[in-house]
């Protein structure tokens, strides 16, 4: 009896061995041909196993190939959002990295096609400028997965990897590079900003054909400059809001001094807001001026930035200002811009406009005459003119 019991005990353990070995061994072989390891990628996946980078054109997920590998599954068992069916729903195989990958992109501009979804959120929050506001943010989620076998049971682990990209919708955007009148912002894709899509440009006039060249000895006061915030390169279901614009005599947007060129529904009298969140660009011009605390100087600098928000073309309307009888907000009362106050801030320095006042102008034309007489009284052509030479 004893005999019996220790023969159906070994059989049962060798059983469970061969089961073991079946079910090791065919994991294992598939790690050939695949930049894996066995001592490291032996394990069923983890949080770890993938990666998200949030781009401005399209979302990448990368997922660990060698752990899928592991689990029994090859690249055509995972899909977005449970759509098997439907090859476009599927990724590919990178073979040139360590581990090899499976890589999904999904294109921005054709997001819910595999089922992912777009949600804009409004939240209480801190805009750019430091007032209270109310803050947009985009989600965009999903979800990648194996299909579920037509048995009852499994011995296979389902695997479900889930991702996110969160877009705040509101950006600073300021062009100081303006005497060549464009901008280059830095692209912070992993953190998901569609801020390398904007750009602040100046114009001659109000065709926005020809870009603004700034002269070595500046505008002249009262020059009326277009300006442009557009975006490029961005999905058609954004417009773009400019949420305020405002001047600095510094490249410093934080600088204590400026001045509001329009802010919700107060604006500069000689600023004229030609476009606004109805496409992906906004227009408006503005007379140039010099700062008072220049007054020691022969020219005047002026720095341009706008708060910028991003908003689907159905929404931007419902984000516009309602404008009625306010008092303008002055310098005194306005909170220091802190890059950290709102989530998607971006800034770009560079600069400036330069100004020339009336003054400085009189005095080149002063300068002029002295030089014009002292080459008359050298020459000595005009002999009448010899008592202003003494």
């Amino acid at each position: 009896m004893k005999n019996n019991s220790f023969l159906g005990f070994a059989m049962e353990q060798i059983w469970l061995l061969l089961l073991l070995t079946t079910r090791v061994l065919p994991g294992s072989a598939q790690f050939n041909g695949y930049n894996c390891d066995a001592n490291l990628h032996s394990r069923f996946p983890a949080e770890r196993d993938i990666n998200v980078y949030c781009g401005v054109q399209a979302i990448t997920m990368k997922i660990n190939f060698c752990t899928v590998l592991f689990s029994g599954y090859s690249e055509a068992d995972l899909a977005l959002n449970g759509r098997h069916g439907d090859s476009h729903c599927r990724g590919f195989i990178n073979n040139n990295t360590f581990p090899a990958v499976v890589i999904f992109i999904i294109n921005l501009s054709t997001l819910e096609g595999c089922g992912n979804s777009l949600v804009v959120s409004t939240v209480p929050g801190v805009s750019a400028y430091g007032n209270a506001t109310s803050v947009q943010i985009g989600n965009i989620s999903g979800y990648i997965d194996t299909p579920d076998p037509p048995t009852i049971i499994s011995y296979l682990p389902g695997l479900l990897y889930k991702f996110s990209c969160s877009y705040p919708l509101e950006y600073l955007v300021n062009n100081t590079q303006l005497a060549s009148s464009s901008a280059a912002i830095s692209v912070r894709e992993n953190n998901g900003t569609f801020v390398s899509t904007l750009n602040l440009l100046l114009y001659n006039d109000s065709t926005y054909n020809q870009q603004l060249i700034i002269p070595s000895i500046g505008l002249p006061l009262k020059t009326k400059v277009f300006a442009a915030v557009q975006a490029t390169n961005l999905d058609g279901r954004w417009n773009v809001l400019m949420d305020y614009c405002y001047t600095t005599p510094s490249g410093n947007p934080n600088d204590d001094t400026r001045y509001d060129l329009f802010l919700s529904c107060d604006k500069d009298p000689q600023t004229t807001v030609i476009e606004n969140g109805r496409s992906q660009r906004g227009r408006f011009s503005f007379e140039v001026f010099r700062f008072v605390k220049h007054k020691n100087q022969k020219m005047s600098t002026v720095f341009l930035h706008c708060v910028t928000k991003l908003c689907r073309a159905d929404d931007c309307p419902f984000l516009m200002p309602v404008c009625g009888h306010r008092e303008r907000r002055d310098v005194g009362r306005r909170t220091t811009l802190s890059p950290q106050s709102t989530s998607g801030n971006a800034i770009l320095s560079a600069g400036p406009i330069i100004t020339r006042s009336v003054s400085n102008t009189i005095a080149n034309n002063i300068q002029v005459l002295h030089i014009l007489i002292s080459a008359i009284c050298q020459s000595n052509i005009l002999h009448h003119f010899n008592e202003y030479c003494e």
